[in-house]
């Protein structure tokens, strides 16, 4: 039987502005395939724009199965850029985990936290106006309670925020959103943690 896959976040999961081969989930899968791994295309549960309550009633409203072999989760973008605070963050990113690992039959060691990566090093994030080093400070914030939270589940975490900032021009038309090329950078970090949790 193939291992299923459920990937769970926002514009970065969906890989707005992107072909959906370019997708950071469909590339893991590709990847992993290639190493043996038998395993379905992504069930993606993402939608450009959500904070981390909308991603979890998008979750109430989705057809999702009892269990899933594997479980990613990527969010708060969306939650720093609207200025929603590091503790509300911490609450819903907290809450949003125990039901990645119950969706993962309570098996936390298949469930995948990735970072969130530096929009404000983009060439919208520059000429948008704000403050790009507050932008970056405000996201290793929320990074640093993502990766507390996955920690202390028992989950793994990823941290392909170094990529964004190190590939900053590697965005999709919209000078906001990575590409196909950046997504395989995070790809390539991603899929040994991933391939590692399967076994």
């Amino acid at each position: 039987m193939p291992l299923h896959y459920l990937a769970l976040g926002d514009s970065y999961t969906i890989g707005e502005d992107v072909p959906a081969h370019a997708r950071w989930p469909v590339q893991l899968v590709e990847k992993l395939r290639k190493h043996g791994v038998a395993i379905d295309d992504p069930q993606i549960v993402a939608v450009t724009g959500w904070t981390t309550d909308e991603l979890s009633a998008g979750m109430d409203k989705a057809n999702l199965a009892a269990s899933y072999d594997l479980v990613t989760l990527l969010i708060g973008v969306n939650n720093q850029y609207r200025g929603r605070s590091a503790g509300e963050y911490r609450n819903q990113f907290h809450s949003l985990l125990l039901r990645a690992v119950a969706l993962a039959n309570q098996r936390a060691e298949r469930v995948v936290v990735v970072s969130i990566p530096d929009w404000g090093v983009t060439p919208f994030g520059h000429a948008s106006g704000r403050d790009v080093a507050k932008i970056t400070h405000e996201l290793d914030v929320f990074n640093a309670i993502a990766r507390d939270e996955a920690i202390h589940a028992g989950a793994h975490f990823v941290n392909i925020t170094g990529i964004s900032r190190d590939h900053a021009w590697f965005v999709a038309h919209d000078g906001l959103h990575p590409s196909g090329p950046q997504y395989a950078l995070w790809t390539a970090v991603i899929e040994p943690v991933v391939r590692a949790a399967l076994h």
